[in-house]
């Protein structure tokens, strides 16, 4: 996952009184959008993160107000800090604990791991890196949105022809290609590394039967590589459908030679398309079905920038879908979850993944429309629907961009829950 911070869709932004701020949480486990109707009313602005409903307010009445409707509903309004008498609150997205650690002392009013509610003065914020020296978004936190959410995915009746792709994804492959690509070290975008990752993963597609490219780009005033790769349907009036991840790695702390094996981020998720491209090699689709590694991704998106940037507007008319993974495989909660995250133009495809999850895997599924920090938001900036499949509570990985994300650290079971159910949403989108 990058370390830029200068991405993701626009939220509907509310407005924070610069004093005398009232502010709360409510933990709702249960039916959450019911319990926002019973406490809000108007001048009370509230924020959903998944089962906890932020409340603020600049009116010592309304706030008082607040918690006798959410006393009468049998809920508990807990105060938190305001953020001072020049503070406001904003909506932070982050990788890792990475914000956290750079700024400790910053009131933290919601935790969820990836997404945080803070309090900053206007002093302090102007000291916040806000660009791609940085790995998380700071933003005025947005009024009447819902960040992300745990949803119920609805099974479907099993499509034979699906299943039986589903259960050809294998363990023993996936541990493969993932050994393969942390035996490199590093993969950072600019060493001799990951160029040597990159020409064999190419080599693995081919001997899957994908027509392949190494194709150069500019990162800064580096080079590196995208690996794109692709198998044709036959006929004229065909869509492509793509599975992408980022193929390098990082070590925050050192250069382009320091220990970075990246297992989970993101040879997890490249170990995850190389399974893909196995399993789908011999299925017979409607639509091309490609498959893009990229290099870059971990100084600003610059393979997935670079290679949207090319598409001619036919090419890019005829994407279907883009089902993009980084980081599936350490688990971070009770049970194994996924996030789907995407934008409005992607609801589609994240329904078809939910599916997907509730009929061929047991995975939990969140889902969030504000996308942030990977390989999916250029996609969605040009209008195409792509969706980041990633770990639930990535937030919980502290091992990223350092020496440590190592093998010892992933989850075989959750990496193959989430491959079958990419597998089947591919499979499903492609026919």
């Amino acid at each position: 996952m990058t370390s830029a911070n200068d991405h993701g869709g626009p939220m509907r932004q509310g407005t924070v009184k610069a004093r005398a701020v009232r502010a709360g949480i409510v933990k709702v486990p249960a039916d959450p959008d019911s319990a926002t109707a019973r406490i809000a009313s108007p001048g009370l602005d509230w924020l959903r993160l998944d089962d906890t409903v932020l409340y603020w307010t600049g009116d010592d009445e309304l706030w008082a107000s607040a918690h006798s409707r959410a006393r009468s509903n049998g809920l508990v309004l807990q105060d938190r800090p305001p953020p001072g008498p020049d503070g406001e609150l904003f909506l932070v997205t982050q990788v890792g604990r990475v914000f956290q650690h750079e700024h400790p002392d910053v009131p933290v009013l919601v935790d969820k791991g990836r997404y945080l509610v803070v309090g900053v003065d206007r002093g302090r914020l102007g000291r916040i890196p806000s660009g791609e020296d940085a790995c998380y978004r700071i933003q005025p936190v947005p009024a009447g949105a819902v960040v992300f959410r745990t949803v119920t995915p609805a099974a479907r009746a099993p499509v034979p022809r699906i299943q039986a792709l589903v259960d050809q994804v294998s363990g023993d492959s996936y541990q493969g290609f993932l050994g393969e690509l942390v035996g490199f070290g590093t993969r950072h975008s600019l060493s001799d590394r990951f160029h040597a990752a990159a020409t064999t993963a190419g080599d693995r597609l081919r001997e899957f039967g994908y027509t392949v490219e190494l194709v150069p780009i500019a990162v800064g005033s580096g080079r590196s590589h995208n690996v794109v790769a692709e198998r044709t349907a036959p006929g004229h009036a065909r869509g492509t459908v793509m599975v992408t991840a980022h193929l390098d790695s990082v070590n925050l702390r050192g250069g382009p030679s320091a220990p970075a094996p990246g297992a989970d981020d993101n040879g997890s998720g490249a170990a995850g398309l190389l399974e893909i491209a196995r399993v789908l090699a011999g299925h017979e689709a409607g639509h091309d079905l490609r498959l893009v590694l990229f290099g870059g991704e971990e100084q600003g998106l610059f393979g997935s920038r670079r290679y949207v940037a090319g598409l001619d507007p036919a090419e890019a008319a005829r994407i279907r879908a883009v089902v993009n993974m980084d980081m599936i495989a350490t688990l971070n909660t009770a049970t194994p979850t996924v996030l789907l995250e995407g934008a409005a133009l992607s609801q589609g495809l994240i329904d078809d993944l939910a599916a997907a999850a509730g009929t061929y895997t047991g995975l939990a599924v969140q889902q969030s429309l504000q996308p942030f920090n990977s390989d999916h938001v250029p996609f969605i900036d040009a209008a195409i629907p792509a969706v980041l499949t990633i770990e639930g509570a990535d937030g919980g990985n502290k091992n990223v961009h350092t020496a440590d994300d190592t093998l010892a650290h992933i989850d075989l079971g959750l990496a193959l829950e989430i491959v079958r159910m990419n597998v089947a949403a591919v499979a499903g989108a492609s026919a």
